[in-house]
This record gives structure tokens, sequence and C-alpha cells, in this order.
């Protein structure tokens, strides 16, 4: 009888704990939903920032994967919860009124973090600290930093295909980031450079590894070290690819359908070779059974 007696008295408990979360999801939805706006109006619908939407998406599910701490015991850290919540919306209105997206879009890591702390205490953040960072990959890179990377890897890309065509038998030239093979010049353009694939694949890795859960630090440490090499790898061959269908089917043929979808079909591959290492690594250095405690 007890028992049955005690089921609504758990289930009360738990609607009182959610309806306590009910004015911070009202503050966070009228604080970020222009932003949203903002973003889908604006990079989210470009080639570069087009991964914002799915690593919004993906936080939020890892917070519904997580949902019952959030009802959990609660120990409020005061101090820590209201430092990071004011510099949190203080990134905000400087994001938001200067038109910093970065600071805008960044601005949910130390609020959502102030609001954890807030509201449960320290546990929290250790319960919630890779959605919390995996924000980051939402986050806007500014101009000059995106500038400052791109070069060197156009440079380097572009240097490495024409070496290797070159060495193959192919009429190839280079002249800065410009590829002439036979009548045709191509272009490396910025989207070539590799940039967007190390990072969609920097944060697909992460995600990868935190879902798996390896024991291994080495087996963990070589495949996040491994994460760049293939990313640039990929996009040399991609490159190499383009120059080929250029060369041999014409230039229609190399900036047309063939162009996107050569892209999709190496970032696939990359990926996949990530999963092959880790398989491969699995052999050398399983996971260790974990106790049940």
């Amino acid at each position: 009888m007890s028992s049955v007696l005690d089921r609504p008295r758990v289930g009360g408990f738990a609607s009182k704990r959610w309806m306590t979360w009910l004015p911070v999801a009202i503050g966070l939805a009228i604080l970020y939903i222009p932003t949203y706006v903002t973003l889908a109006s604006g990079i989210w619908s470009s080639e570069e920032q087009g991964h914002g939407p799915i690593v919004l998406a993906v936080v939020a599910w890892l917070f519904w994967q997580r949902r019952d701490a959030l009802i959990g015991p609660s120990e409020p850290n005061v101090v820590g919860g209201y430092s990071l919540l004011l510099l949190g919306l203080l990134l905000y209105i400087v994001g938001r009124s200067q038109d910093i997206l970065m600071f805008e879009v960044g601005s949910h890591i130390p609020v959502i973090a102030g609001a954890l702390l807030l509201m449960l205490g320290n546990r929290a953040l250790r319960t919630f600290w890779f959605p919390l960072l995996f924000i980051i990959f939402m986050i806007p890179l500014p101009g000059f930093v995106v500038d400052g990377i791109t070069g060197p890897l156009k440079q380097s890309v572009s240097r490495i295909a024409e070496q290797l065509l070159y060495v193959a038998g192919y009429p190839i030239g280079r002249t800065g980031v410009t590829l002439t093979v036979g009548p045709y010049q191509l272009l490396v353009a910025d989207a070539c450079s590799g940039l967007h694939s190390m990072f969609s694949l920097s944060a697909l890795g992460l995600l990868y590894l935190y879902l798996m859960k390896h024991t291994s630090f080495m087996r963990n440490g070589i495949i996040m070290a491994s994460i760049l090499p293939i990313a640039f790898a990929a996009n040399i061959l991609r490159v190499i690819i383009l120059v080929l269908i250029t060369y041999h089917l014409g230039d229609a043929a190399g900036q047309g359908f063939l162009h996107g979808f050569a892209g999709m079909i190496l970032f696939a591959a990359a990926l996949g070779l990530l999963f092959g290492l880790d398989g491969a690594l699995g052999l050398i250095w399983g996971d260790r059974t974990r106790s049940k405690a």
C-alpha cells in the first residue's frame, strides 16, 4: 500500500522540478530565437556554415538524452552561476548590438552553464560538459581567422595536387592557387581549401568518440589526431579528381554536378576511413570491461 501511495508523490515531485525550469526555458527562447532567425536567413544558408543547424540539433538531443539529470538533487553554485550568466549575457548584448556573431552565438556556453550551476550546481557541469563543448562547432569563426587559415591551405592543396598529377604524367602547371592542365585553368577556391571539411569532420569525430565511450586513451588520441590529416588528404584527392574530370571530360563537367558530388563522396569516404581506423585500433587497444558499479 505504501508503495502505491508513494508513486503520485514521485510524479508530483518530478513535475514540480520540471516547472522550475520553465522560466529558464522561456528566457533562453527570448534570447536565442531571434539569433536562430538571423542565422537561418544568413550564414546557415551558406555551404561553409550549413552544419550549424545540425550542431544545434545534436546539442538539443544530447541534453534530452540526459534530461533525468535536470531534476536530480540540487546544490546551487550561486557565485559561479551568476558569474557565468552575467558573462554570457554581456557577450550576447555586445554580439547582438554590434552584429558580432561569434560573441552572440558563443554566449550560449556561459549562459547555459551559468543556468545549470544556479539550478543544480557543479554536478550539472560534469554531466553536461560535452553538449556545452559541442556548441563550439556552432560558433562562426571571424573573417580574419578564416582568411588566415584558408590562404595557406589553398596553397598547400594546390601544390600537392600539382606535384602528384605531374608525377602521374599530366601536363599541369601552377600559378599560386590556379592550376593549368591542358587547355583548362582551374582556380582552387575557398571551398576547396578543406577548412569546412576539417571543421565538420572534427565535429563528427568528436561526437563519435563521445558516443562510443572508448576506454583506451591511445585509441581516442590517435583517432582525434588523425581527423585533420584525413580531411586534408581527402580534399587533395577531391581537387585531383576535379582536375582529371575537367581534363578528360571538359570544363562543363568539372564545374557541374560532378563538382558538388565529388565533395560529398570524398567527405563520406573520409568519415568511413575514420571509422575503419577506429575498428583497426580496436584490435590493438580494445575497450576494457567496465564494472557495473
